[in-house]
């Protein structure tokens, strides 16, 4: 499958920003913005878990899907400040982001982690944006590929899907993120590339084939066509861009050129 039969997608993670209030205006704005978004192009934003259901009630006249920014892996019990994959499902996420850069070194998360997290969405029936990527020291000493494409072994080992729809990658480079720093649309196709053989290595090529692998880290309306450009880039994760609708309708719309 070649790149141009693959969705390509467009997500918006909106981390801690938005009240509820807030929310709901942007909601409203991008689902203004977005009534129709071009053949071939699926979008998804992700509002922090306290948004989420406000976020829900505001999109569904828009062709906008909803995720959700994390998620816990066990089922139900004392596990105080998560959410499961049955409460994310039952407020209509159908998307959730895990292992962000951002999740991994604040938070401590581990790959092992990710893994069950991994699991548990696709048991559920939610697609895991599953990310990953480098630090500036591991990319200057050129071991960005193999480093990248460790993480993506470990934390989708025994992982197992039936098509490539079931997951989604999202490749971050760690000093891109936040930054105003951004990869080159060629070091973005180095590592989506590695990924992809690396999918090919766990799931065989026909699954590896429907997995999108999308570019985050600094992406904007006035850079995402040279990433869209590349064989291997399938879409972006997109972090401050996505807080304004203007800017995050442009790049769907670019997406659908």
């Amino acid at each position: 499958m070649t790149q141009s039969k693959r969705t390509r997608l467009i997500a918006g993670n909106w981390k801690m920003n938005n009240d509820v209030a807030e929310a709901a205006k942007l909601a409203d704005e991008l689902a203004e913005a977005l009534n129709e978004v071009p053949a071939g192009v699926e979008v998804v934003v992700c509002p922090p878990t306290i948004d989420i259901t406000t976020v829900h009630d505001r999109i569904q006249a828009a062709p906008v899907k909803l995720g959700a920014q994390n998620v816990y892996w066990e089922e139900k019990g004392a596990y105080t400040g998560e959410s499961s994959c049955a409460m994310l499902k039952s407020a209509g996420c159908t998307y959730c982001i895990i292992g962000h850069s951002e999740r991994r070194d604040y938070f401590k998360e581990t790959d092992a982690d990710e893994n069950k997290k991994a699991k548990a969405l696709i048991a559920a029936g939610i697609v895991p944006i599953f990310c990953c990527g480098e630090s500036l020291e591991t990319r200057e000493a050129g071991e960005h590929v193999a480093f990248v494409t460790g993480q993506i072994k470990a934390g989708l080992e025994g992982v197992e899907i039936k098509s490539g729809d079931e997951l989604v990658i999202a490749y971050e480079p760690i000093w891109a993120i936040g930054t105003g720093k951004t990869a080159t649309a060629d070091d973005a196709q180095e590592v989506c590339g590695a990924i992809r053989a690396t999918l090919v290595e766990i799931f065989g090529q026909e699954i590896a084939d429907g997995i999108r692998v999308l570019y985050g880290g600094s992406a904007k309306p006035e850079n995402i066509a040279g990433f869209l450009a590349k064989e291997d880039v399938d879409g972006a994760l997109v972090g401050g861009a996505s807080l304004k609708a203007d800017s995050f309708s442009a790049m769907v719309e670019k997406a659908g050129e």
